[in-house]
């Protein structure tokens, strides 16, 4: 068996780095952005949310395109989207321009990343194939966890604007080598169809539902600014429904809601998501608006954060041959809704060391027990033929988890009469939902317990 150089892996990782680091850097920045371009604070959560929106509504029609049109033109196209719209997001002069842009970079994620995987997956095999895949998922917990630090680090020293400029001289590097050491490739199918309605609705639907839920913060839920998009919004993603039911080549066939194990693995994978990165956008904003602390001590404060989260997820690559993937998630969701407890109920003028690191490092251990059942729990029953389609699902709710609660829990803490008190609320509603999630999944997720040895991915 032929073994290929490992140049190849280390490029497009990079690349994926990138797109990855992209959904939490930013969380630093936040306040500085707020400020320079004058963003009302309850539209601040779209920086984060149309980012992540666009990159989990397209990213199936990506792995699509992928195959109909080959892997390195669009790892390429992807590539020079995000990166051109990251220029534009460094140079935003407007809330509209940076939101329209940070969709851009979306759309770019959308294809980059599918494309990067499937050179991956065709480039490298048997032993060095399980290698190089170790290697992506673990590309995933490392991005975000590096995201909060790194932005508080260029944004103090640098402004937020480089948390964009720093893709574009890494993006045009990685195009040049790609070109020069990633051999040029064809379709792999000789199907052409591709999906554009159901993309266009799900997306559409997506963002109307966010739009609806930030505005009700201002506006509430009865007002004619949340229901007529709220409508539209069930309409979208009905048509997408119907739309998937009838297409010749569908994003997401219909036979594959039947799996218990692959549904409930996204539906964990979504809600989980939800509430970390919330709570990487709501405590950014705590700790420099309440607290006063730069760009930099805020990146420096969830540091432990991310140590406790990948040490969390370690202990579940043990624990769960021996207990499982139901009991393995419904201990992390318990984890979960217990460390949004002790951040509801930090005081208006809370201390870091005292009142929110202790919430924070108990949340953040129950989420590395969730990432792991998740995954594991999604492929568990999933053929090799549909290996890619489960993956692309899980990220998917991932990201779309994301744009969700953030757009959520922002609205809940732009409702409160001061900011620290919309904070509490916020984290009360997320220990609800995670307690609920707890219960759920002690009905819904099976029992998987993968053998001793096995190879178990980690977001």
């Amino acid at each position: 068996m032929q073994r290929r150089p490992w140049i190849v892996l280390i490029l497009l990782s990079i690349a994926q780095f990138m797109v990855i680091l992209d959904v939490t850097v930013v969380n630093v920045a936040l306040p500085s952005i707020g400020k320079d371009l004058e963003f009302a604070p309850a539209d601040l959560q779209w920086v984060v949310s149309t980012y992540v929106l666009f990159t989990g509504g397209l990213l199936l029609l990506g792995g699509r395109a992928t195959d109909v049109i080959g892997r390195r033109p669009i790892f390429l196209t992807g590539l020079g989207i995000f990166t051109t719209a990251s220029l534009a997001s460094g140079l935003a002069t407007s809330p509209e321009w940076l939101i329209i842009s940070r969709g851009a970079q979306g759309l770019g994620a959308a294809m980059l990343t599918p494309g990067a995987l499937s050179i991956i997956t065709t480039t490298y095999t048997g032993d060095q194939r399980t290698r190089a895949l170790a290697v992506w998922g673990a590309i995933g917990g490392g991005g975000a966890a590096v995201g909060v630090v790194l932005g508080g680090v260029l944004t103090s020293w640098l402004g937020w604007e480089s948390v964009f400029f720093i893709n574009v001289p890494i993006g045009i590097a990685v195009a040049f080598l790609t070109l020069r050491l990633v051999p040029a490739s064809g379709p792999a199918t000789s199907d052409r169809r591709l999906d554009i309605p159901g993309a266009v609705s799900v997306v559409a639907g997506l963002v109307l539902l966010v739009y609806a839920i930030e505005g009700t913060s201002q506006h509430g839920w009865g007002s004619a600014r949340t229901q007529i998009p709220l409508a539209v919004s069930a309409v979208l993603l009905a048509a997408f429904a119907a739309i998937e039911r009838r297409a010749a080549r569908p994003l997401v066939p219909p036979s594959t809601w039947r799996s218990r194990t692959l549904v409930s693995g996204v539906a964990l994978m979504f809600g989980a998501t939800g509430i970390l990165v919330s709570t990487f956008f709501l405590n950014s904003l705590y700790l420099q608006r309440e607290l006063g602390a730069s760009a930099l001590e805020t990146g420096l404060a969830f540091l432990p954060v991310t140590v406790v989260l990948g040490f969390g997820a370690h202990v579940a690559t043990h624990l769960i041959t021996k207990i499982g993937t139901r009991w393995l998630a419904v201990a992390g969701l318990a984890l979960l809704a217990v460390g949004a407890v002790l951040l509801a109920a930090a005081p208006d003028h809370a201390s870091y060391a005292t009142d929110l690191l202790p919430g924070m490092l108990v949340l953040a251990l129950g989420m590395g027990l969730v990432f792991p059942a998740a995954s594991v729990t999604t492929m568990t029953d999933v053929s090799h033929e549909r290996a890619g389609l489960a993956s692309g699902l899980m990220t998917t709710g991932h990201e779309i988890g994301a744009a969700l609660g953030v757009a959520t829990f922002s609205a809940i803490a732009a409702a409160g009469d001061t900011f620290a008190a919309g904070y509490g609320k916020g984290f009360l509603v997320a220990a609800i939902t995670a307690g609920a999630m707890a219960l759920a999944a002690l009905i819904t997720v099976p029992a998987v317990r993968p053998a001793s040895g096995a190879s178990i991915a980690v977001h």
